[in-house]
C-alpha cells in the first residue's frame, strides 16, 4: 500500500489507561481536529477507539493497533492474530504491529502473522521496528510500511533516545521503493518532523507533542515545581 500523500503528518491520538482523555468520544474529537488541520491520517489504539473514529470520520486514514501485555513477552503492540483481526475488523485501513525480533506471546511468529494477515484479511501492515535490520526484514516478509516506532523502547535500544533519525537513510536505501518509511517516536517539534522528512521519511507520526495532554501537563508541572522549590 502506498502512502496517500508524501511528506505528511500522521497524528497518534492515544491516551493512557485511567485518563479522562481515553473516552472514545474524546479520542474521536481529537482525531477529527487533527484531520481538519492537515493530518493525512491518525494512529489509534484499541478496536473501540478505531470504531469511534471510523464512525465520526468515515473517510479518515486510520492506522490501528491494540496494546496487550503478556508476562512471557515484551511485545505488546498488536502481538497476536487475535489482535490483528480485531483491529482490522474495527475499521483500520492499516494494522500496525511489533515487527522486532523479540519472542511474541503464546508462540506467535511474525512471519506467520504477516502471511495470515495478508492471505486471510488482505490487510496492509505497518511494521513497528527498532533497527535497520528488523525494518528490512519486515519489508521482506510483506509489511507495506516500516516505522521507527520502537527505537529506544526495546531491550537492545533502551539506552538510545528517539527519534531514530539516523535509521532513515539506510532504511530508505535498503527498502523497496514501494515500501512506506515512517519516522515515529520522540518527534517533539515541527523542525524535527521536517528533519525526518529530509532524512528520507515519507511521513512522520507525532503523538505526545500534539495529543498527549496527560504527559505534557505532568512534564510542565514537574519542571515548574523543580524550579520553584
Amino acid at each position: 500500500m502506498t502512502l496517500p500523500l508524501g511528506n505528511g503528518l500522521i497524528v497518534s491520538v492515544q491516551a493512557p489507561e485511567g485518563s479522562p482523555m481515553r473516552h472514545p468520544d474524546v479520542i474521536a474529537a481529537m482525531a477529527e481536529a487533527s484531520l481538519r488541520n492537515g493530518a493525512l491520517g491518525v494512529r489509534l489504539e484499541s478496536p473501540e477507539h478505531i470504531a469511534a473514529v471510523r464512525e465520526r470520520c468515515p473517510e479518515a486514514l486510520i492506522i490501528g493497533l491494540w496494546k496487550r501485555s503478556w508476562p512471557e513477552s515484551s511485545v505488546y503492540i498488536t502481538p497476536r492474530w487475535h489482535e490483528v483481526k480485531a483491529v482490522w475488523g474495527a475499521g483500520a485501513d492499516v494494522v500496525a504491529l511489533d515487527a522486532t525480533d523479540r519472542l511474541r506471546p503464546q508462540g506467535e511468529e511474525l512471519e506467520r502473522l504477516v502471511k495470515r494477515a495478508k492471505d486471510d484479511l488482505g490487510a496492509p501492515l505497518m511494521a513497528d521496528v527498532d533497527s535497520i535490520k528488523n525494518g528490512l526484514r519486515a519489508a521482506s516478509l510483506g509489511c507495506d510500511w516500516v516505522g521507527t516506532t520502537l527505537f529506544g523502547y526495546t531491550e537492545t535500544t533502551q539506552d538510545s533516545k528517539p527519534p531514530g533519525l539516523h535509521l532513515l537513510k539506510p532504511l530508505r536505501d535498503g527498502l523497496p521503493a514501494q515500501t512506506g518509511l515512517i519516522c515515529e517516536g520522540g518527534i517533539a517539534s515541527p523542525q524535527t518532523a521536517r528533519d525526518a522528512i529530509s532524512a528520507g521519511a515519507d511521513a512522520v507520526v507525532v503523538g505526545t507533542a500534539i495529543t498527549g495532554v496527560d504527559l505534557q501537563v505532568a512534564a510542565y508541572h514537574r519542571h515548574i515545581t523543580r524550579q520553584t522549590v
